[in-house]
């Protein structure tokens, strides 16, 4: 079941396992039963503090874990492989008493938060986004007894995914009724199940000391500014909905400078431990509504909490661009996705379309093909727009078709879910409809920037902020950084050193700003407005 090479770094993180724990299995004798059992004893020949429990799950297969002589509270319904994995590995280790590394203030909520509270996440295994929700809702489940948390592989209990209608994950069940889809960090589900803890979050939030340098933003660039910044010495904040950014959608990255391949929440992760290190006053689960500057920078958050600080730094990033076709809302996680990644599995044997022909999109046509019927790609443009070695790729498959001046015109479906998808011939003139079961949107990303419309930061025609050559923007003290910037070319490594442009941009204003005016300087100045 494990490879050596695994089976050695799980032997090394079981080392850390501190208070007995059983593992249980309830299988049958179907191929992913006898995997499953598999896995369970494999794992239980690397550690004397691992034994066979006797938990029987309400699913078959599935895997329990608990401390000795605790009934389970976290359990894996399939088999925790592919991404999943590493949910398995902190699952064991959390049981094992290991600690979360998780801000205690947070832990001490979800300990609070009455019951009972039974989770269920259908997930893919190639999902990149599901083990940050299962990974939340585990430790949850392992910190207060009043709720329970099981992970359930879509393509292993198709019946239920068909019966519940899940064409997108990860989707999360509360006591049986659905309670959100796509990713959610700990922070938004702690919010979401514990709401009297908002205002109190607002109260403290609007009590924090003034800062020198705010980050707005977790991603590549908001990272390396608050790194940057932190390094300086000043008081460094950061605020971002979620910490990774764009990046946590990322699957494959083999561009990033002396890393030869490293996947996308790998590398969030990464950052996020790096600018921990240096103290930074990290708000998560937090979005930005409003920027003023009255002396210093206030930022006013969704919440109702406001923040000051004497700079500020933005890079709110970008998210998926939408085509804005009747049926897109309708059918959004009914059929219409923007991760292939995640969603794909879930059409399997079916058709589909990919809209785009970037790298994006031809990329996910390639990874599509593998699992699909067909792939239909639709382009605007009388010609791709992706890489010539791509484009080589995706027309060697025997199951991809690719249009040009195509003009998607509407999502069509049955209320329930996608059933074809109509468009325009551009060198014609002609309509013509597709029948299909998904269609996956690769058409770019628009800047997170709407927040600023009032404000006085300016903004191009395409809503990026408009910055200097080293960050500024049109407002003194306010800097940015990222792909919600005029800086072209949207790159994980341009971003960081945008990041790091910005901070030393904004340490700069801060020096000039707070140096003292000498006399000689006085007369100069008042000479020159006299002038």
């Amino acid at each position: 079941m494990l490879d050596a090479n695994l089976k050695q770094q799980l032997d090394t993180y079981l080392q850390n396992i501190v208070t007995p724990i059983e593992v249980s299995v309830s299988s049958d004798d179907s191929a992913k039963g006898r995997e499953l059992s598999e896995l369970a004893n494999e794992i239980i020949e690397l550690s004397d503090k691992i034994s066979q429990g006797s938990y029987q799950g309400s699913r078959t297969p599935s895997m329990s874990i608990a401390p000795v002589g605790e009934t389970p509270r976290v359990s894996f319904a399939g088999v925790p492989m592919g991404h999943e994995f590493t949910s398995l590995v902190l699952a064991l280790l959390q049981a094992g008493g290991h600690p979360s590394k998780a801000d205690q203030t947070l832990q001490d909520q979800i300990k609070a938060i009455p019951g009972p509270l039974h989770f269920e996440t259908y997930i893919s295994l190639s999902c990149q986004n599901c083990p940050d929700v299962v990974q939340a809702l585990n430790l949850m489940a392992k910190l207060n007894p009043n709720i329970t948390h099981e992970m359930i592989d879509g393509g292993v209990f198709q019946d239920e995914v068909e019966a519940k209608e899940i064409m997108a994950v990860p989707s999360v069940y509360l006591n049986g009724e659905h309670f959100g889809q796509g990713r959610m960090s700990l922070e938004d589900i702690v919010a979401r199940v514990d709401t009297g803890a908002a205002e109190q979050q607002v109260e403290a939030l609007n009590q924090r000391e003034q800062y020198d340098v705010l980050v707005v933003g977790g991603g590549p660039a908001g990272a390396a500014a608050a790194i940057y910044a932190a390094r300086k010495g000043i008081r460094t904040g950061l605020v971002a909905e979620r910490f990774g950014g764009q990046v946590m959608d990322t699957v494959g990255i083999e561009n990033f400078i002396s890393v030869p391949y490293t996947e996308g929440p790998k590398l969030s992760a990464n950052l996020e431990q790096h600018v921990k290190e240096y103290g930074v006053d990290l708000i998560i689960g937090q979005r930005a509504a409003e920027l003023t500057r009255d002396g210093v920078v206030k930022l006013g958050l969704e919440s109702g909490a406001a923040l000051s600080s004497r700079s500020v730094i933005l890079a709110p990033g970008a998210r998926w661009r939408k085509i804005g076709v009747p049926g897109e809302a309708e059918y959004t996680n009914k059929g219409v996705a923007y991760c292939p990644h995640c969603d794909g599995p879930f059409y399997k044997g079916k058709r589909v379309a990919v809209i785009g022909g970037g790298n994006s999109g031809i990329e996910a046509a390639i990874d599509l093909a593998g699992i699909v019927e067909h792939v239909t790609v639709l382009e605007f443009a009388d010609t791709l727009r992706a890489d010539e070695v791509l484009q080589r790729k995706a027309k060697s498959l025997p199951n991809v078709d690719i249009l040009t001046n195509a003009q998607t015109t509407e999502i069509a479906g049955n209320g329930k879910a996608v059933t074809a998808l109509n468009y325009t011939d551009r060198a014609t003139g002609e309509a013509k409809s597709i029948e299909l079961a998904g269609v996956f949107v690769q058409i770019g990303l628009v800047p997170n920037t709407e927040w600023l419309q009032d404000s006085d930061v300016e903004l191009n025609r395409m809503g990026e902020m408009v910055i200097d050559s080293r960050g500024a923007t049109s407002v003194p003290g306010v800097y940015a950084a990222g792909d919600a910037t005029t800086v072209p070319y949207k790159q994980i490594v341009i971003s960081m050193g945008a990041g790091a442009t910005a901070a030393l941009g904004a340490f700069d204003y801060l020096i000039r700003e707070s140096a003292p005016v000498t006399d000689g300087a006085a007369e100069k100045a008042e000479s020159e407005a006299v002038a």
